[in-house]
């Protein structure tokens, strides 16, 4: 826990015992007495508000009140709680359990009290990784013809839960596949069973493949993935395969041509990029691959709205942010807020090191936003600690990997040396678990790819982050001891730390 709870106001009579948690509820519905002066209960607040969770996992919301003039109000009677639109069940105390259908319910979780009501939005993400599905399989190929696979994750309850598996073959007689999954048949007709290998974690699934000794003309087309889902706005790579007519795959000639027939979005006739449009619906067969006479198609899900982070609250306005000390040593420039909370102290400021946040050059040092915002971290922290991990990347360096938006944990620590490249749609949600230390080495660096943007990566650390010499790191670090940019590192992003922020001559810049 980053903060204790003190429960004042509290009586227990000799005749009445209250378990623990129930006076933890108490408290927090209550949210202390009534302000002097305050006048009658306008509105009602729910935090977190927006929050994320995984499928069956729970989250204690709290219902705070204000008078119209923003004064803190007692709640009388108590909140009353339920959900509105979906997404879980609420207990009497503002206890939320997530159900096991991923998505995103908005104003679902309310709170009321004497008439009054507030509300607040949830995510319900996808658990973790239960079962991977390789399509297509079975599937027979000439020899010498591409097959491009592709495998789907999905949780206990079904959700699907991105992965980027890694690809193998297990004959090699059979043929090879490269890291994106497309496999080109070897020259030696046979069947090969369960031969072509995702695997993500310990999770894997496989396919058979018969390799034919001739294939005939093109008579059929199959579109992967089939159908698809994704959010509004989102993209999807389709693939296309040919088939003759006994089914043996053979190469599309000429290659073929995308478009979409039936909306959901729009595609590049020449690659099969397919970019969803902003109407939420199901799109049947509306992608749409040609060579010559012969068709093939895909239907398309676009969901309502993508998963999100979790809210940062007031500490969104922070770009460094400590609990006991923050120090700046060289020229530094920091474009967003700086401050300390709740009782440590800044060194470094006005100079060398200078703030460029809009209206303001000057740390917050020990004072009601600082402390406001380091509360909102701690929320923020636990939020994404309780996502599902969805791939596990313990012990391996993050260096040379392209990663799809995705939950990724690591057991113990890890390391970013070379380049990390997360590649996907700007409404793309990126959280890595750590259990332990970040470091980077020297010159490392994040890149954003495919519209990707750095308010949607988290780095969730569960010790310290060590930002290396001249790094160009992305995204929101928030870590349970320190964070330090070494000399020349630069962070598009946050720091964000419940210890101390140490920087040498960096570059932060709010994303």
């Amino acid at each position: 826990m980053f903060r204790p709870l003190t429960i004042s106001g509290l009586m227990l009579r000799s005749a009445i015992i209250l378990p623990l948690g129930a006076l933890l509820f108490a408290a927090c519905e209550h949210s202390g007495p009534t302000a002097p002066g305050a006048g009658a209960l306008a509105i009602i607040i729910v935090t977190p508000n927006p929050d994320a969770l995984a499928a069956g996992g729970t989250r204690q919301f709290v219902a705070t009140g204000q008078d119209a003039n923003g004064v803190a109000v007692s709640l009388s009677p108590a909140a009353t709680w339920s959900v509105v639109a979906g997404g879980g069940a609420i207990n009497a105390t503002g206890l939320f359990t997530a159900g096991t259908s991923a998505g995103t319910f908005a104003n679902t979780i309310q709170a009321t009290s004497g008439g009054i009501s507030g509300f607040a939005t949830v995510s319900v993400t996808s658990g973790a990784l239960a079962t991977i599905t390789v399509t297509p399989n079975p599937v027979s190929v000439l020899g010498g013809a591409d097959v491009q696979f592709s495998a789907t994750g999905r949780d206990a309850s079904g959700n699907i839960v991105p992965i980027s598996p890694t690809w193998s073959v297990a004959n090699a007689t059979a043929g090879t596949i490269t890291a994106g999954g497309l496999f080109t048949a070897g020259a030696t007709p046979a069947t090969y069973s369960k031969t072509v290998i995702a695997l993500s974690g310990t999770i894997a699934d496989s396919a058979t493949v018969t390799v034919a000794g001739a294939g005939g003309a093109l008579a059929s087309i199959t579109i992967t993935p089939n159908p698809a889902s994704m959010p509004v706005n989102g993209t999807q790579q389709f693939t296309a395969s040919g088939q003759d007519a006994s089914g043996i795959v053979v190469p599309i000639s000429p290659a073929p041509t995308w478009s979409v027939v039936n909306g959901g979005g729009l595609i590049n006739s020449g690659s099969g990029l397919f970019t969803a449009g902003a109407a939420a619906g199901s799109f049947p067969n509306t992608v749409k691959a040609v060579s010559g006479s012969v068709s093939g198609f895909a239907s398309v899900s676009v969901t309502s709205s993508p998963v999100v982070g979790p809210s940062l609250g007031t500490a969104a306005a922070f770009a460094v942010l400590g609990s006991t000390a923050v120090s700046c040593t060289g020229v530094s420039d920091i474009a967003g807020d700086v401050g300390v909370a709740p009782a440590g102290a800044v060194t470094g400021f006005p100079a060398p090191c200078t703030i460029s946040a809009p209206g303001r050059a000057t740390p917050h040092v020990n004072d009601a936003v600082a402390k406001t915002a380091q509360a909102d971290v701690t929320p923020a922290y636990n939020a994404l600690a309780a996502m599902a991990c969805g791939t596990a990347l313990t012990g391996q360096d993050l260096g040379g990997k392209t990663l799809a938006p995705g939950v990724y944990c690591f057991t113990s620590a890890a390391q970013l040396t070379g380049t990390l490249t997360l590649a996907g749609p700007a409404n793309g949600l990126w959280v890595f678990q750590v259990a332990s230390a970040l470091t980077t080495g020297t010159s490392a660096q994040v890149i954003m790819s495919g519209g990707g943007q750095a308010k949607n990566v988290f780095w969730q650390i569960g010790s310290s982050a060590t930002i290396g010499q001249t790094t160009a790191f992305q995204g929101n670090i928030i870590a349970a001891v320190s964070v330090t940019l070494v000399q020349g590192a630069s962070l598009h992003g946050r720091a964000l730390s419940k210890a101390g922020v140490t920087m040498d001559t960096n570059i932060i810049t709010l994303p």
